[in-house]
């Protein structure tokens, strides 16, 4: 199989983040959709061997920045590519908390969500969450695409990533 085809399904650029008693933590994700809208629903891809996950799974609460094209890239890199385990990845990101969760300010919306339900896969935990808010934050701005993460900002994904493709 040519893994490459993968790179043709659209995807977009997020920020999964959500708050532990202990700290805020997140981490760059790509796989996300939309299942409903009445009521809204959203399925979320996380690796298990991320921090963010186990923080989902003790808290059952997390937030979406959809990040644009006009966000700072080096947040994509900030949060995927370092682990909140030894970092504080929002010591130099500018963000806020919306009902207690992490948004990313130069987002152009955001997510807040629920977990409602879940399945595992052999690496990826597959959330199913109850969407509880959301809003735009610059409705004058395209969301970030995956493929414009590619073929415009040069970016690369970690080997966490739902996409990652070992050339």
């Amino acid at each position: 199989m040519n893994n490459k085809v993968f790179t043709k399904l659209s995807y977009g650029v997020y920020i999964v983040s959500c708050k532990t008693e202990e700290k805020i933590t997140g981490c760059t994700a790509n796989s996300i959709m939309q299942i409903t809208s009445s009521p809204a629903y959203i399925a979320l891809s996380i690796n298990h061997e991320n921090y963010t996950h186990d923080c989902i799974e003790k808290t059952k609460l997390f937030s979406v920045s959809i990040l644009s094209v006009e966000s700072n890239p080096l947040s994509i890199g900030t949060f995927g590519f370092r682990s909140g385990r030894d970092c504080n990845k929002y010591e130099k990101i500018p963000y806020e908390l919306k009902d207690g969760l992490p948004i990313v300010k130069d987002a152009c919306g955001y997510l807040l969500c629920e977990i409602t339900d879940k399945m595992e896969t052999p690496t990826h935990t597959v959330f199913l969450a109850k969407v509880l808010d959301g809003d735009l934050l610059n409705d004058n701005t395209e969301p970030m695409t995956y493929s414009y993460y590619h073929n415009v900002i040069k970016g690369k994904s970690p080997k966490t990533a739902p996409t990652y493709i070992n050339e």
